[in-house]
């Protein structure tokens, strides 16, 4: 290790006068009660890993002014600060607030064993179940929950709102048998209740539970486990939830008797960062009230293993919050380079030196080595994947060729048998189209699927389909978003798209194609007049007009739903609040799409999203 620096290690040392650190607050005082305990409680937590067990290697930073490359995250450095919270602060609780899973490769092969396996090198107090812990069902939750407990630790599976049918997977015996609603923790003699909460309709309509598995409303749930531990003599309530930020908030105003959210699911950065070059959504920790009137303090822990938590809360002898501190750190290594005419170089040993100096006032960063025996079970899970890459995992029947816009001069799949002319066809990228169908495939809500020509990377040529075929294709970590769209706004962010490339500078990459939707193109006509025939694909396989009014569902990837390569409306819809991001990762999406088809063939001419296509000098393209 080289560096470690934690703000509520000198809040805490500070603190070690109760009464000073309490004297500034303006919640409910102790009024003299027998039996009520000052308590300072440290949570350290983590949330929505989603199986990024890998440091991201060349995140720029800012320091100084100057874009500088680091490595961040990576559950080992995760695994180091773990170890010297526990070793360095007292009344410590480590919490992981769920999505654990799904999202990379370390899940598509070994089903949250990796995960569980990295997990239990920290041995968390409690673990929250997020929406994609049931993205394999129920039966899947179970063997991750297996795993998680199939050695020496025992993290208990938290969430309140969620109750399995006796006899399903999850509730062989007992309900309570693989997911308990709270656990109670003795923290300096002191009882402190944690109550996991899922997000409901998110996951029944996004993942894949058991119809028979109840998924309760999330406040009256949270209150109810709370009035059962306030009945019980136990005053200190934290709630670990997987519902985002926004909810959280929400939430602390509707219940009585909470004290702590520490919560998932949106992926939120919170604190101080624009030292370094990255936007936060609020404060860290974000101080609120609850339905008494008395202090709530929320913290999460944006995303990827790539920031640590920690949270120092003063209680009142009333039971109470006093105060509350902390800091959620951007966890790095300690080796730097900038980018000089376009090539990376290593910083020198005395700009490293001086750059470690500065971070020692920085606390929103943390430098840490990961931890050895941690690294160790990645290094090995590593290694089988490299070796698992070239596993077969369907066939193609035929070549997907790859194009970016109908009738284009280029042929960018020169060289794969069969796409000799795929650029002439009016049909465009049969690998786009395979692509759409697979988002289409993995998405439960969407009426179709939209992909950017420019994401899908190279051709497929017909024959073996491995595992690195899909990463290939797609090398990108972008991730599905779910859209409630319009019909009127998705011809709309068609007409973007190509305008993007047809009207301004920007990349032909933008060219839209879809499963699900298909229509007519005329690239020599203006903006607004280009896409003509717009369908909408039933679920008995008949196409119908679009209709402007209607509301459809539309997955697609997070790039272009943020409105980016020109996709405007996206953006516009995002902005909006109508979009859902399911964290899955679009490759493993792919995958999943390859391993349940087996053999692919080529859609149906009449399935292709480009129907009739008029290039840009006016010559109807031939099917």
């Amino acid at each position: 290790m080289r560096h470690t620096h934690w703000t509520s290690l000198t809040l805490l040392a500070a603190c070690v006068s109760l009464v000073a650190c309490n004297s500034d607050s303006d919640s409910k005082k102790d009024d003299g009660q027998a039996g009520g305990t000052p308590l300072v409680l440290n949570i350290a937590h983590v949330n929505d890993h989603h199986s990024n067990l890998e440091p991201f290697a060349g995140t720029a930073m800012e320091f100084n002014g100057q874009q500088t490359l680091v490595e961040l995250g990576g559950f080992p450095r995760l695994t180091s600060l773990f170890a010297e919270a526990e070793a360095q602060l007292p009344n410590l609780l480590k919490l992981h607030a769920g999505d654990a899973i799904t999202g990379t490769l370390y899940y598509t092969f070994y089903q949250g064993e990796a995960d569980a396996d990295l997990m239990n090198t920290v041995c968390f107090d409690a673990f929250a179940l997020g929406n994609h812990e049931f993205d394999g069902g129920d039966e899947g939750l179970v063997t991750f929950l297996e795993h998680l407990n199939g050695g020496s630790c025992d993290t208990p599976a938290l969430a309140a709102n969620i109750k399995p049918q006796i006899g399903t997977p999850l509730a062989p015996a007992a309900q309570d048998d693989y997911i308990k609603p709270y656990v109670v923790k003795e923290v300096d003699g002191v009882k402190v209740g944690i109550v996991g909460i899922d997000i409901a309709g998110k996951t029944q309509n996004s993942s894949r539970p058991l119809p028979t598995t109840v998924f309760e409303d999330e406040v009256s749930a949270a209150q109810s486990a709370i009035d059962e531990l306030r009945a019980d003599d136990i005053e200190h309530i934290v709630l670990l939830t997987h519902q985002g930020y926004e909810n959280d908030k929400a939430m602390a105003a509707q219940l009585t008797g909470v004290d702590v959210i520490i919560g998932g699911d949106s992926h939120t950065l919170l604190g101080d960062f624009q030292s370094v070059g990255f936007t936060s959504a609020g404060p860290y920790p974000t101080v609120t009230r609850n339905r008494d009137g008395d202090t709530v303090c929320i913290g999460q822990a944006w995303e990827y293993s790539k920031v640590f938590g920690h949270m120092t809360v003063n209680f009142a002898a009333d039971g109470t919050v006093a105060s509350c501190e902390g800091q959620a750190s951007l966890v790095i290594g300690d080796r730097f380079s900038r980018n000089v005419d376009g090539v990376e170089v290593a910083l020198s040993e005395e700009e490293t030196a001086d750059l470690l100096a500065q971070l020692d006032d920085m606390p929103e960063v943390v430098v840490i080595q990961p931890d050895p025996q941690a690294q160790a079970i990645l290094d090995q899970y590593k290694g089988q994947i490299d070796d698992r890459k070239t596993e077969r995992i369907g066939t193609a029947s035929d070549a997907f060729c790859l194009v970016r816009v109908p009738g284009e001069v280029t042929n960018r799949s020169a060289g794969t048998a069969g796409c000799e002319e795929a650029n002439l066809l009016a049909r465009g990228s049969d690998a786009a189209q395979l692509v759409a169908e697979a988002f289409l495939d993995a998405s439960l809500r969407a009426d179709f699927a939209l992909q950017n020509a420019g994401g899908v990377r190279v051709p497929m040529p017909a024959g073996e389909i491995t595992f690195n075929t899909a990463a290939i294709m797609l090398p990108f970590t972008n991730v599905l978003v779910e859209l409630d769209i319009t019909g009127v706004e998705v011809v709309a962010a068609l007409e973007d798209a190509v305008a993007n490339h047809r009207d301004g500078s920007g990349s032909d990459g933008s060219q839209p194609y879809a499963a699900g939707l298909r229509w007519d193109l005329d690239l020599s006509r203006a903006k607004g007049e280009r896409f003509s025939n717009v369908e909408v694909k039933s679920d008995d396989g008949s196409w119908a007009a679009i209709d402007p009014a209607q509301t459809y569902v539309m997955v697609t990837n997070d790039f272009i739903a943020e409105g980016r390569d020109g996709y405007d409306t996206l953006g516009l819809v995002t902005a909006d609040g109508r979009s859902v991001n399911t964290f899955l990762l679009y490759t493993q999406s792919l995958v999943d799409y390859f391993g349940k088809v087996g053999t692919v063939n080529l859609p149906q001419r009449s399935d292709y999203s480009h129907q009739r296509v008029v290039d840009r000098d006016g010559n109807m393209l031939r099917d």
